[in-house]
């Protein structure tokens, strides 16, 4: 274990060492990880079970939440089993699967945010042509193309990572863990490394980040001219929307665009978009809008009708 390339575990420092704040940070997000499964579920069950799985917008959302769950199942559940534990470890093959399936999903979080800003711009900027535009053929098009360039992403992160030699020590001052944490610990110049994870994670949040900005302003600047009442609509779509992009993209920027290096402060950052952004998602989705809302009474109303009824 004190050979190059021959670390065979990994120690996670966590959150705190702190015996008091760990529980309640146990609590805490516990708390937060039966939300994130609850809502998002709820979302993807009313969607799957009602005629909004044809519209293009619900369809792509039914992705998201799926993601999502995926996403934050690959940090939370280790995170709250780690809080409990006096000694965390984890196996390196077990740290390079985390890495990997960690950046996946939010890659594919990430693209289909983008895709259901396209959705949006074409319904507002191009409507007559929606329907032949954003066809189901086309929307499952695009899914796949997310799914393909997260794995293109993820991978390439990945590769960077399991190159690096690792000769000790083996303490990782983090709750997962990423490139950073682990370029701290190689044993080698990483100059090279951390410069490639910024064009590789960096730039594709931040360009991201930059093209939903510039669709939502081309939306904005569509709607000025509409009647109040669609103008309205389109408004609170459109504000869901950007409150889960701001949500997500701001601590993930922050982290990611600078030179490489790790700081204790990214933990708390990190929460955001591991934890906090997938459990605020349904909320956002749903209690600003009346479509989902409806979806939502109607699909659980049958169920609780047809349970009644079973029980009669």
């Amino acid at each position: 274990m004190e050979t190059a390339n021959n670390v065979t575990e990994f120690i996670p420092l966590g959150l705190s060492q702190n015996k008091k704040i760990k529980y309640v940070c146990f609590l805490l997000f516990l708390f937060c990880y039966i939300a994130i499964w609850m809502g998002n579920l709820l979302i993807m069950i009313s969607i799957t079970c009602s005629q909004l799985i044809d519209q293009p917008m619900y369809f792509f959302l039914n992705y998201l939440a799926l993601s999502d769950l995926c996403y934050t199942s690959t940090v939370t559940p280790k995170l709250v089993a780690d809080l409990l534990m006096e000694r965390n470890t984890i196996s390196y093959t077990t740290c390079m699967a985390q890495l990997f399936t960690m950046h996946f999903f939010g890659g594919i979080e990430v693209f289909i945010l983008i895709v259901m800003a396209y959705d949006r711009y074409v319904t507002i900027c191009n409507p007559l042509h929606y329907a032949v535009i954003m066809n189901r053929q086309r929307c499952d098009a695009m899914v796949m193309a997310c799914c393909a360039g997260a794995f293109l992403h993820s991978f390439v992160q990945c590769l960077l990572s399991i190159n690096l030699p690792f000769c000790g020590p083996n303490e990782i001052n983090h709750y997962f863990y990423d490139v950073y944490p682990l370029l701290k610990l190689a044993c080698t110049d990483t100059y090279k490394v951390g410069i490639l994870v910024v064009a590789n994670s960096g730039m594709m949040g931040l360009v991201t980040f930059v093209v939903l900005m510039i669709s939502y302003f081309l939306i904005l600047y569509t709607i000025r001219a509409y009647p109040a009442e669609s103008c309205s609509k389109a408004l609170s779509t459109c504000s869901s929307h950007i409150t889960v992009v701001v949500l997500f993209f701001v601590p993930v920027l922050f982290i990611y665009i600078r030179p490489a290096a790790s700081f204790p402060d990214d933990k708390l950052f990190a929460l955001f978009y591991t934890i906090i952004a997938p459990m605020f998602n349904p909320l956002i989705y749903t209690l600003r809008n009346l479509e989902m809302k409806i979806a939502l009474r109607r699909v659980w109303h049958q169920k609780l009708f047809v349970i009644g009824k079973q029980m009669i």
